[in-house]
């Protein structure tokens, strides 16, 4: 029987990683899985070693703070890797762990395959890794077709494979009156997947919710949780009695509830993609705390922080970053593209033209489970 272990850092390289896993199941019944991995792996059958949050660690200073910490992680997982000896350990994003974790594998047992899903942002910072990439991955799969060159020019073997939040998928509205009983336009919000990210950006959206509230009657808002950070939303929401505001952590549900937005106010990630991709104008936000962003001010060499401002090097979709994310900012974004439709149609025709140059042929997790597949057949 073969082996693959899949390697994860935080919940939406599960997420991406679950996709990709759901296609292997579907065509190889005989692989032996195990993982650092959460719910959505969970939900496929395949255990993981370890709870995902005893390594989710957000900023530089908290890294720091938690060198100790990682460092054990780090050489449990190696040790539980060699232990399982797979045929292929499959990491999927979180590089400064999965990366490492990978390097390490790579030195004690040549003969496990290599393949990495979600390249390191390269074209952001620190392009003189990818150098050291070459010893020990195999193979790279990547989200975005204008990072070949960079794994070309060190004669990487990779493979442009899309993203899977542009998949295709069926915008249909739906009855949601068994998730929201009120007839109200739907504004989604996402603050973050990462409990410290949902820690500072939730005080900060809850009071743009309450000046929203204060000038109209007519929005439901949904909050887009996972389930580790679903009580924590209710229970801040619960201590100020909004009535027009609700946590939604289904996957299935989330979804459906994006489609029938007519808005999303987002944490800067990969879920803006999903955004996108089910045509609702959005904005983002994001703040860390001042030494973070003086280090990444530092380091990083791209003006933005959106994918699809990055592609176009002009901001498509507005970006409310560190002094900019606050209440009023977001309210008045909000209400400007509200009270212009013509705004969020030009958007979303914007968008639309951008994922159509970096869409995959088929699908991210068919194009990425058909290069898992041939290093299991060599």
């Amino acid at each position: 029987m073969k082996k693959i272990f899949i390697l994860t850092g935080e919940p939406s390289g599960d997420k991406l990683a679950s996709t990709v896993v759901a296609k292997l199941q579907r065509n190889h019944a005989d692989i032996e899985y195990l993982s650092v991995g959460g719910s959505h792996l969970n939900k496929l059958g395949i255990k993981s070693i370890y709870d995902l949050k005893e390594i989710t660690y957000i900023g530089f200073t908290s890294v720091i703070l938690n060198l100790f910490k990682i460092r054990n992680k780090i050489n449990k997982t190696v040790k539980k890797i060699i232990e399982f000896n797979p045929d292929i350990l499959f990491s999927v994003d979180s590089p400064d762990f999965t990366l490492r974790v990978a390097e390490k594998v790579k030195s004690i047992n040549p003969n496990i395959k290599t393949i990495h899903y979600v390249a390191p942002q390269v074209w952001v910072w620190r392009e003189g890794r990818i150098k050291n990439f070459k010893k020990f991955l195999d193979h790279v799969l990547l989200l975005f077709n204008f990072e070949k060159k960079y794994f070309d020019k060190e004669n990487i073997k990779n493979t442009f494979v899309g993203h899977p939040l542009l998949e295709d998928i069926r915008n249909v509205k739906s009855d949601l009156s068994n998730v929201i009983n009120s007839k109200k336009k739907i504004i989604s919000v996402f603050a973050g997947s990462r409990t410290a990210e949902t820690n500072i950006l939730l005080p900060i959206l809850l009071d743009f919710i309450k000046l929203m509230n204060e000038k109209f009657n007519e929005y439901n808002f949904v909050f887009h949780s996972t389930d580790q950070n679903k009580n924590l939303i209710k229970n801040a929401i619960n201590e100020i009695s909004f009535d027009n505001v609700e946590v939604i952590s289904d996957e299935k549900i989330k979804s459906q509830i994006l489609s029938n937005s007519i808005f999303a106010v987002a944490k800067s990630g990969t879920v803006s993609l999903e955004i996108c991709n089910a045509k609702v104008p959005s904005i983002i936000i994001y703040k860390m705390n001042f030494i973070n962003f003086l280090i990444v001010k530092f380091l990083v060499k791209i003006k933005f922080a959106n994918i699809i401002n990055i592609i176009n090097q002009k901001e498509i979709i507005p970006e409310l970053i560190q002094k900019e994310c606050n209440s009023k900012e977001i309210f008045r974004s909000v209400v400007y593209f509200l009270k212009n439709p013509e705004l969020m149609k030009k958007q979303i025709n914007d968008i639309n033209n951008t994922l159509n140059e970096i869409k995959s042929k088929t699908s991210s997790s068919s194009e990425a489970s058909m290069v898992v597949s041939s290093y299991l057949n060599s």
